[in-house]
């Protein structure tokens, strides 16, 4: 079954394809009495169940969510219903801790780990979504061999893209990515370091928001770095994104950088208005973009067009001073980072694993012919070579200059040119899955948002060969709103232009 014919499945009882299944006509058939929370989540398990051998998007399956359902349509009959979320199915990458399913990080190492509900995950049961299971990932959120298969973890295999036989889902947040491209769930949560919502996001053809460092708690996901690690919402459009961002967003006195969440997060379905691109002012960052083939190229001159004709000023194209020097600084941090963060997270994770960076080594090392049968530790290695002392002047450099190279370059940008955004192609085209050599990736775009901490949103703006490929917006730090507004009306710009866009964005205009 090809996945345009696996979209045309009906949802019973409402009508709704799949393809077409937002969190507002769901929500709706929920209100109506057309569909019970229960039997919208049978129907995505029973896809899971089918379409899941192959694609490899979901890790674990909740054994609660049958239980979580019926709460729901308990409320709703009591007229107690929770908001847009009560009763919606969404998968949570398997870094984040939920309980009763413990966050592995794709690794053997963390199946005995146990850990209650994270932050995120306890505003998404407040909310009444359905925690319908783990999503799968690339193995150590893609931070433990180099070179790397995204999308491969030892114990969720290879995750596939719906796309294209073959094909890579990028990476880290793989499985979420191919989960909610395929249908297998209306919504999905990711996590980035650097790319790993947005780069899968892009070549499966959705909307991933890597928002503003300390707009979501990180408080029980398995981090790489506090400096950088964020979750964030992965949908079909941009407005179940930021459907699900409002329920993510918020202040958690367990993570420090979550407070002035409190001053900022806001119910960001309300910047989903026609004409958000009118007047606004974009500049055009074309560096990342350089190498790309002609028909890659085409789609930001496309996307160019339809901006142009929505209202929206382009300056073309904008610099952003001395990004190219700040692939060195990042890695030496984050190398350090991970090795303070990941021994901090194990020593106060229960249940039974390796106490530290060290004892993960050595059991990837005992069980060398499961775990590092295709790719090695070497980030790893590197990071346990480290001091990973938070005070070590090298590493203190490292980190400042790294800081100071993205949000200089993004603010130059922004301020300079008076911008609303800054906007570029995420990333090329899926490659072929390498098993040998590794992922082909050999440009993106997310690398000053994610070090800087600001936020960005990718949007499908067309394919080559029937591979996605997506436009990036990029703000200053706590612009969600904005970015939401200009990437909403992006979205039905090309809609218009192309009847045959992204499926579920005729739902989204008709909010």
């Amino acid at each position: 079954m090809s996945l345009d014919e696996s979209f045309a499945e009906i949802i019973a009882g409402t009508g709704i394809q799949v393809g077409n299944a937002s969190v507002a006509r769901l929500a709706g058939s929920l209100s109506a009495r057309a569909l019970t929370a229960a039997d919208l989540t049978a129907f995505y398990q029973a896809r899971i169940e089918r379409l899941n051998p192959e694609l490899r998007a979901v890790i674990a399956i909740s054994g609660d969510a049958a239980g979580e359902a019926e709460a729901s349509d308990e409320r709703r009959a009591n007229g107690a219903g929770r908001g847009p979320l009560d009763g919606i199915p969404v998968l949570v990458k398997d870094n984040i801790s939920a309980a009763g399913m413990p966050a592995t990080a794709g690794s053997p190492a963390l199946m005995h780990a146990a850990d209650p509900d994270a932050f995120l995950v306890t505003r998404l049961r407040a909310a009444g979504a359905v925690i319908i299971g783990k999503a799968n990932l690339s193995e150590w959120a893609n931070f433990r061999s180099r070179p790397s298969s995204s999308g491969l973890s030892t114990l969720g295999g290879q995750a596939v893209n719906p796309h294209g036989s073959g094909r890579s889902p990028s990476g880290s947040s793989s499985g979420s990515a191919v989960a909610v491209a395929a249908g297998l769930a209306p919504l999905a949560v990711g996590t980035e370091t650097d790319g790993s919502i947005v780069s899968p996001s892009g070549v499966c053809g959705i909307v991933g928001i890597k928002p503003t460092l300390g707009l979501i708690s990180r408080s029980g996901v398995v981090p790489i770095s506090a400096a950088q690690d964020t979750a964030g919402p992965m949908a079909r459009t941009v407005a179940d994104a930021a459907a699900l961002l409002t329920v993510l967003a918020g202040r958690d006195e367990t993570d420090p950088a979550t407070e002035r969440a409190v001053a900022e997060a806001c119910d960001y379905t309300a910047f989903l208005r026609p004409g958000g691109l009118d007047g606004a002012r974009l500049g055009v960052w074309r560096d990342p973009s350089a190498k790309a083939d002609a028909r890659t190229a085409a789609i930001l001159e496309s996307a160019i067009v339809t901006l142009r004709d929505a209202g929206a000023e382009i300056v073309d194209p904008v610099q952003l001073a001395d990004i190219d020097k700040l692939g060195e600084p990042e890695y030496a941090a984050l190398t350090h980072e991970f090795k303070h963060d990941i021994n901090a997270y194990l020593a106060g994770v229960g249940g039974d694993h390796p106490a530290d960076l060290a004892g993960l080594i050595a059991f990837n090392t005992g069980n060398e012919a499961v775990v590092l049968n295709h790719f090695g530790q070497e980030l790893f290695e590197a990071a346990e070579a480290t001091s990973g002392d938070m005070a070590d002047a090298g590493y203190r450099e490292a980190r400042e200059s790294a800081a100071r190279i993205a949000r200089s370059g993004l603010d130059g940008a922004l301020t300079a040119d008076k911008l609303d955004a800054v906007i570029a192609l995420t990333g090329h085209a899926a490659w072929l899955i390498d098993h040998v050599l590794g992922d082909y990736h050999s440009w993106g775009s997310s690398s000053p948002a994610a070090v800087s901490g600001y936020p960005s949103i990718t949007v499908p703006a067309g394919s080559v060969s029937g591979l996605p490929v997506g436009l990036s917006f990029i703000g200053a730090a706590w612009s969600e709103p904005r970015l939401i507004g200009l990437a909403h009306d992006f979205e039905l710009a090309l809609a218009a232009r192309s009847p045959g866009g992204p499926a579920g964005v005729a739902a989204s205009r008709q909010r």
